[in-house]
């Protein structure tokens, strides 16, 4: 018996399981968002965006300062990648505590 929906391709499926997890772990929210948590994200961005560009100008002058030392130039980029993992992973963090409402 055919049925009258038309069938959903593998694609339609599997985002229509990864929005279930989402909604399940809290990670989408049920409610679109307030005003004033629109404006708190828009912050929370703006202030990364920020800490990020401060960190790349600190990081460019201490890279320009190193003088071409291999393994100077290693540990300063080894520590960019770490502060600004550290920085994105904070914003994601706050993100999601305002979308959940706290």
């Amino acid at each position: 018996m055919p049925e009258d929906r038309p069938l959903k391709s593998a694609y339609e499926l599997a985002m229509e399981r990864l929005r279930k997890k989402d909604r399940e772990e809290g990670l989408e929210p049920s409610e679109p968002l307030d005003e004033s948590q629109k404006m708190r994200i828009a912050e929370l961005r703006r202030e990364a965006k920020a800490k990020l560009a401060e960190m790349e100008i600190l990081h460019r002058k201490d890279a320009a300062a190193a003088g071409g030392e291999p393994e100077r130039l290693r540990d300063l980029e080894e520590k960019y990648r770490i502060d600004r993992s550290r920085v994105e992973s904070r914003l994601e963090s706050e993100i999601t505590k305002v979308r959940r409402g706290r």
